[in-house]
């Protein structure tokens, strides 16, 4: 079997730190590893068009900057193919299929489908389209037989139910569609990334994210105000480093070797939390430190999306090329399923030669 990974993004605004330590780092890191045969990297427009199907414009304008940010963090359009959702008309169609297979009550059970509804507040107001996209993002990693899908933490219950899709379709039609497996960032940090004000989740609604495009200025600006430990009110007060953005940030990017450069008092994070923790560090010269980390992984992502931001008509060649590869898949796995369906009449010789018998 071909180990493939599919993976992708909603273009509902530019992709933040978030994304990138989620599974975006990740991503770059597997590719560049040429341990799979294919790597298909979905912008997922339809899919943030169920919950924005009033704005169309923010999906269409956002379309490039996500692709930008691919390209700025080092995804290779010649080794991953980087395509545009809608622009395969077969996810649809293997939607509208599953869908026959899931009841109101799993979907409604599902955890981040909650969570999401809860966080843009549908309530009763729900649109279809929204409930349903765990049929729609089954449907987008089946196309494809992936076997991997790196995702962040919050949509390990999206794949579990792609996971039961695929058993309950191969159970009822045969074995048919490919088993996909999780894969979670391995930095525990990155599993779920706060918000610079201290929320649970970095969100690009709730206006808390480092952006990857942000100016070395922004990012200064919004490390230096992150929300820290309320109770560290005075440099000599001991501090509490769990559950403060600033050490889950430095959890997630910093390495031994950022001490040798951007603080030499210190070899390691450990010898930062334990002064941190007994007091006598102050919250600024931290914040300073996580500056020059973040500075240091942002200014190459920074400098490739310069360039790609010189040649636009370029960019979207490469998802259009991407969108056709792509849909070229997607079509063979459709004509599977529709075989294993009993619904490919017209290329079902032997049902034609069979009903021609029947009425002689």
């Amino acid at each position: 079997m071909s180990n493939i990974i599919l993976t992708g993004d909603r273009p509902t605004g530019k992709l933040h730190i978030g994304h990138y330590v989620g599974s975006l780092k990740r991503r770059v890191e597997l590719q560049n590893t040429g341990d799979y045969d294919d790597i298909f990297i979905m912008i997922a427009d339809a899919q943030a068009l169920t919950d924005n199907a009033d704005n169309p414009e923010k999906v269409r304008q956002n379309i490039v900057e996500v692709a930008l940010d691919y390209l700025s963090c080092g995804l290779d359009p010649n080794v991953s193919t980087i395509f545009i959702q809608s622009m395969v008309p077969q996810l649809t169609e293997l939607s509208f299929y599953y869908m026959n297979l899931v009841t109101v009550s799993r979907l409604q059970r599902n955890p981040t489908v909650k969570a999401e509804i809860q966080m843009r507040n549908f309530e009763t107001s729900i649109p279809v389209g929204f409930f349903t996209y765990p049929i729609s993002q089954a449907a987008d990693i089946t196309a494809f037989k992936a076997t991997v899908v790196p995702v962040g933490e919050d949509q390990m219950p999206m794949i579990e139910q792609t996971k039961e899709i695929v058993h309950k379709f191969n159970y009822v039609y045969g074995e048919t569609l490919v088993d996909p497996k999780i894969m979670l960032p391995d930095n525990k940090a990155c599993l779920r990334l706060p918000g610079t004000d201290g929320s649970a989740k970095m969100s690009k609604s709730l206006g808390n994210c480092i952006y990857l495009s942000d100016s070395e200025e922004d990012v200064r600006k919004k490390i230096m105000s992150m929300f820290t430990d309320p109770t560290h009110l005075r440099v000599e007060d001991p501090g509490h480093v769990e559950g403060n953005p600033v050490f889950i940030y430095l959890d997630a990017f910093c390495r031994d070797e950022h001490f040798a450069e951007f603080w030499p008092e210190y070899q390691n994070l450990q010898e930062v939390k334990d002064h941190y923790t007994r007091g006598g560090l102050g919250d600024v010269k931290v914040k300073k430190f996580l500056n020059n980390v973040m500075q240091s992984e942002l200014a190459p992502i920074r400098e490739r999306r310069a360039q790609w931001e010189k040649d636009i008509p370029a960019v979207y060649e490469i998802l259009k090329k991407g969108s056709e590869r792509a849909e070229s898949v997607a079509a063979q796995t459709l004509a599977e399923v529709r075989e294993a369906m009993k619904i490919n009449y017209f290329d079902d010789m032997a049902l034609i030669k069979e009903q021609a018998e029947r009425y002689k």
